[in-house]
């Protein structure tokens, strides 16, 4: 089993930043990928962005690329997401989660575990 919990979430105003965290323990060594998905009220979970555990390959969608950045800290088995230049639609519950393959990241389930998610908003 792997858990995972992330953190950081908050308010923020159009134009801010925030880094989520996503703390990992268990059996890490079973998986290969952290990716994190957002969710918005009515709306299917949506991929973000992802990384090889060994922090060698990422992928991001299209629309946060050049405005977040997914990096690992293996010695903590901590992944974050720094979220800048922040907009009104990146409102979502944000998710990670913890796969076994990189083919497929963009894909929710090709992902074995989830933490609980934080809450991120952004106001106009």
């Amino acid at each position: 089993q792997v858990q995972l919990v992330e953190s950081g979430g908050g308010l923020v105003q159009t134009g801010g930043s925030l880094r989520l965290s996503c703390a990992a323990s268990g059996r890490t060594f079973s998986f290969a990928v952290m990716g994190w998905f957002r969710q918005a009220p009515g709306k299917e979970r949506e991929f973000v962005a992802a990384i090889r555990w060994s922090g060698d390959r990422t992928s991001y969608s299209d629309s946060v690329k050049g405005r977040f950045t997914i990096s690992m800290d293996n010695a903590k088995n901590t992944g974050y997401l720094q979220m800048n230049s922040l907009k009104p639609e990146d409102t979502a519950v944000y998710y990670c989660g913890a796969g076994p393959a990189f083919l497929g990241v963009t894909t929710p389930s090709r992902y074995d575990y989830w933490g609980q998610g934080t809450q991120v908003t952004v106001s106009s």
